[in-house]
């Protein structure tokens, strides 16, 4: 098997990577937090190879919270990977970002609840910088990408998550208006965080699925509404990763490599056996 620097992992609605050539594998990984969300899929796009994973399994069975998102970054890390592109549908919180569009967000605001949200703790402690939690460098070529083959590619603006599974209130909606937040979703938290902890460069391509529910003259968000638009924009998420993958040769001038390097605070010696084992694909190469 090849290894894998870029994998893409696909939300509602983006289920299979097109485009990847014949030789295909699945690749069943066991990890120390449980199984991913489903088999991983491991080829080659354009000579390139990547990783692809359906980050609700597929046929979509997984709700948001029930997303095990620490084996998922895990079991993408120990194949090497170094690099996610993440799929995500999402509302929009701002009139001019319409559905159909799409976003390359740069913040993101939590406000999840009942998700484990790193891989440290039992002994280990470590303090990531997350000011900027989407990496620039790799959102960059993102950019580039979608330009080439969307309508409309807005880059920036803050994505707030929330647990879900249900959509918003109409009060909370407007609550996140006010806050100045630009569009909304379910799962990019903890993805981000753990890729971050994980070393691993991440970025989003956010599909503009509707207006959520704070716009007056919009029909209500529904299930229905969703999968109608992703289905308009999931040619434009495949495109734009064929378009990306000879934008990333060289590419480079982020920290993301080195997130770890000044973040664990635990002296070595301290750290437990147990704790090194579950976590040596992240943290080996400072405990050696």
């Amino acid at each position: 098997m090849q290894k894998p620097e870029l994998a893409v992992i696909g939300g509602s609605g983006f289920y299979q990577m097109e485009g990847m050539d014949s030789h295909v594998e699945e690749v069943r990984v066991s990890t120390p937090f449980g199984d991913p969300s489903d088999a991983i899929i491991v080829g080659s796009l354009s000579g390139v190879p990547i990783a692809f994973l359906a980050r609700h399994g597929r046929g979509h069975r997984i709700s948001p919270s029930e997303i095990n998102q620490r084996a998922n970054i895990w079991a993408l890390k120990s194949l090497g990977v170094s690099r996610i592109l993440s799929i995500s549908a999402v509302g929009s919180m701002r009139e001019d970002l319409h559905p159909l569009d799409v976003v390359i967000p740069d913040q993101l605001f939590d406000r999840t609840r009942r998700r484990p949200s790193t891989f440290f703790g039992d002994g280990l402690v470590a303090h990531v910088s997350f000011a900027d939690p989407f990496c620039p460098a790799l959102s960059d070529a993102l950019e580039a990408a979608a330009r080439q083959c969307a309508p409309r590619v807005h880059r920036g603006g803050t994505y707030v998550c929330i647990e879900g599974p249900q959509f918003s209130t109409r009060a909370e909606s407007r609550i996140y208006r006010q806050w100045g937040v630009d569009i909304i979703g379910m799962t990019a938290v903890p993805e981000a965080k753990l890729a971050r902890e994980a070393e691993i460069c991440y970025s989003t391509l956010a599909l503009v699925t509707d207006y959520d529910v704070w716009h007056v003259s919009e029909e209500t968000v529904t299930v229905e509404m969703v999968v109608a638009n992703l289905a308009k924009n999931v040619s434009v998420a495949q495109e734009t990763i064929r378009r990306i993958v000879p934008l990333l040769a060289g590419l480079g001038g982020c920290g993301c490599g080195s997130a770890l390097a000044s973040a664990l605070i635990t002296r070595r010696e301290s750290v437990p056996a147990e704790v090194k084992t579950r976590l040596a694909p992240i943290i080996d190469k400072y405990l050696r």
